[in-house]
């Protein structure tokens, strides 16, 4: 990803649902202006979620999701419906492809009661509307189109626009917790697991919050950050390191100097530092066979000392001391049941929404599973958490 681009967990996920022969993969082609959906006469075609990231005015970045069809059926079937319901968790918006030549079916019907269950704002699309005599008129949530024809895909995508409301006031990840002309450090770590020729998602999502805040922003390895402190004629007003070197860099920095982290950052911006911090504090009471969960919310290669497989785990053993049973889980594939677990240990969530973020902290809390990030965990195993969290106001913990 460039500086430039904007990440797919900071775009309008917008979810086109329906049953099977809709014309959703059609809608989509139209809408996205590109074949991306294969278009089918035989129901099913669709088999997996098929994603566009585009913009769409006045919303901005938006994620448009192709989905396979709701009323698909047997084992094949219920595992691409199995797909359509987990984009339900982050969506942000639902549009419902119907065909306009009859009446809603019962496929339909739950489909928006499960809209209206997860409080997802969702527009009706009433395709097909060429095999009708009649077209009636369009209303605020309801919107006549034919994909075959290219007619009302204008008016659709406007009717999105209209649906959907960003919240007014914009987050931020650090530039409200400095001032204009501050300077800031970030401590990057090159090691084996670092992606090749780039700054990981938080840490460029950092740079560009502290230049944009009209604040100078420092970038060094761990290796070098004695010598950039040095260079400097006042502390800075921030320290932010990746969390992996949070026990090198905690005896570097001076602790009349706030420092933190790229993952309790990321919490606390995606809306989850308060619950981070109270499930951190669980690790002293884990004991022997209790099952954890480490959860990552993307994909990626596995490096030798890779921090979910190995790191996380050598601190969790020599904190507790305990033979923990441990589990993992990456991208989609996160646990509808969790009440085997002690503990999940979550990423901090960078490349996904905040509607997908919230749905597994809420999942863990409903079944009365303590929640973390790797950050918060990895503060608290070295001693540092309050530390950590002090640079950042009003939380609850």
């Amino acid at each position: 990803m460039s500086l430039n681009s904007t990440p797919s967990g900071e775009r309008i996920s917008i979810a086109f649902f329906g049953c099977r022969n809709a014309g959703k993969s059609s809608l989509v082609n139209a809408v996205t202006g590109q074949n991306l959906s294969v278009v089918s006469e035989i129901g099913g075609t669709t088999t997996d979620a098929v994603k566009k990231a585009m913009e769409l005015l006045p919303l901005g970045p938006v994620m448009i999701i192709d989905t396979p069809g709701f009323d698909d059926s047997g084992t094949l079937g219920e595992k691409r419906v199995d797909t359509a319901r987990k984009i339900l968790r982050s969506c942000n918006v639902a549009v419902l492809v119907t065909d306009a030549s009859r009446e809603l079916n019962g496929c339909e019907k739950e489909l928006i009661s499960l809209f209206n269950e997860r409080k997802i704002p969702y527009l009706t699309v009433k395709n097909k509307s060429d095999l009708l005599k009649e077209v009636p008129a369009d209303s605020p949530l309801q919107v006549y189109t034919s994909a075959l024809k290219k007619q009302g895909i204008k008016e659709l995508k406007d009717a999105l626009g209209r649906l959907y409301s960003p919240p007014e006031k914009q987050k931020r990840l650090v530039a409200d917790l400095i001032s204009s002309g501050d300077t800031v450090v970030l401590v990057t770590p090159i090691d084996s697991a670092a992606p090749k020729g780039r700054l990981i998602l938080p840490q460029q999502q950092a740079v560009r919050d502290i230049i944009d805040s009209g604040a100078i922003a420092l970038v060094c390895r761990e290796t070098e950050l004695e010598r950039t402190l040095g260079s400097l004629k006042n502390p800075p007003a921030l320290v932010v390191t990746d969390s992996q070197a949070f026990a090198f860099v905690s005896k570097i920095v001076d602790k009349s100097v706030p420092l933190t982290s790229f993952s309790i950052l990321m919490a606390r911006y995606k809306g989850f530092l308060s619950t981070a911090v109270k499930g951190a504090r669980v690790i002293d009471i884990l004991r022997d066979g209790d099952s954890v969960l480490i959860s990552e919310g993307c994909t990626h290669h596995r490096q030798c000392d890779d921090i979910g497989t190995v790191k996380l785990p050598r601190w969790l053993k020599q904190r507790t001391g305990a033979d923990l049973d441990l589990h993992w889980s990456s991208g989609g594939g996160f646990p509808e049941d969790l009440s085997s677990f002690k503990l999940v240990i979550h990423c901090g969530g960078c490349m996904l929404n905040p509607a997908e973020i919230e749905y597994r902290m809420k999942s863990a809390e409903k079944q009365g599973v303590p929640f973390t990030n790797y950050g918060t965990a990895i503060a608290y195993m070295n001693g540092i958490l309050e530390r950590s969290i002090s640079p950042i106001p009003d939380i609850d913990c």
